[in-house]
């Protein structure tokens, strides 16, 4: 089985529709894909009513969070979507995220860059607009060559000079909540230091204290030596360890499946999940 369980739509900042990317994951040559779209669940029915025969859907989000000032992503799986304390601290979230694009925009045009508001709305369209949409208007400007080079201290990494905070969840908070609706938490890409400032060994145990289920180790931002570490912290802390491409359709250059699961990490995944269960394919119809 090939199992990539982090991956984003146009309903968050990915360049995929839900329905293209199902089709595109089946096409990858997936047997299961998780749609964690940032803070919202709102591609799900999409993605389930496109769901080629073949491929199972495993539901998700990718909940922002922040401990001592260092912001983190927490992958939430199988959780019930109607649970309602959980999905208020998403729409809180997400409520935050125009405001906080438009204080970015603000920050860079008083750095010079002729970038407007519109220019950034366009490009997330109906998706939850993030640092992503404003890096790809960055690119649209030539003012740098990729978007994950506007990730930057020179522009729109945590802490960079466009930079601006938005409500987060505290994780251990967002672990209690999944939880209490039936989810799964892993640690997203927890020591990307290309992104930013990254929460210490420490914190992670705190969290696998509390009830943290995995850290994600095979990821495009770890190094194999870093790789390695993650699997030997995950073996300390009793920690299930996954893989994934956090695909963006191209908006990154990874593709889908280039990082994957183990299968019997994935099986202990749905074993623990109560609030909902993976979605098996049965040739969908939706349009793109």
């Amino acid at each position: 089985m090939r199992i990539d369980l982090h991956t984003h739509s146009t309903a968050s900042d990915g360049t995929d529709t839900p329905a293209e990317l199902v089709r595109n994951a089946a096409a990858a040559g997936l047997d299961v894909v998780a749609l964690t779209d940032h803070d919202t669940v709102r591609g799900h029915a999409e993605a389930i009513a496109a769901l080629p025969e073949g491929l199972t859907l495993v539901t998700g989000a990718e909940l922002s969070c922040r401990i001592d000032g260092v912001s983190l992503h927490m992958l939430a799986y199988l959780f019930d979507p109607d649970e309602p304390e959980l999905a208020r601290e998403r729409e809180l979230v997400r409520d935050d995220r125009v405001p906080r694009a438009r204080t970015m925009v603000a920050k860079l045009r008083a750095l010079g860059v002729p970038i407007e508001w519109e220019q950034v709305a366009r490009i997330a369209g109906d998706g939850s607009v993030g640092r992503p949409h404003i890096a790809a208007a960055l690119v649209e400007l030539g003012v740098v060559g990729t978007v994950s080079d506007a990730f930057t201290p020179e522009w729109l990494a945590n802490g960079g000079r466009a930079y601006a905070e938005k409500h987060e969840l505290d994780p251990f908070d967002a672990i209690r909540l999944v939880k209490a609706a039936g989810g799964v938490t892993v640690f997203a890409h927890p020591l990307a230091v290309k992104r930013g400032e990254v929460v210490p060994e420490s914190s992670i145990a705190k969290l696998a204290a509390a009830g943290l289920d995995g850290i994600e180790v095979d990821h495009m931002d770890h190094d194999e030596p870093t790789r390695a570490r993650l699997r030997g912290l995950a073996r300390e802390l009793g920690l299930l360890t996954t893989g994934s491409s956090d695909y963006h359709g191209s908006r990154k250059s990874v593709g889908l499946g280039e990082y994957t699961t183990d299968p019997e990490i994935y099986g202990e995944i749905t074993r623990r999940a109560t609030g909902a269960f993976p979605v098996p394919g049965a040739g969908g119809t939706c349009p793109a």
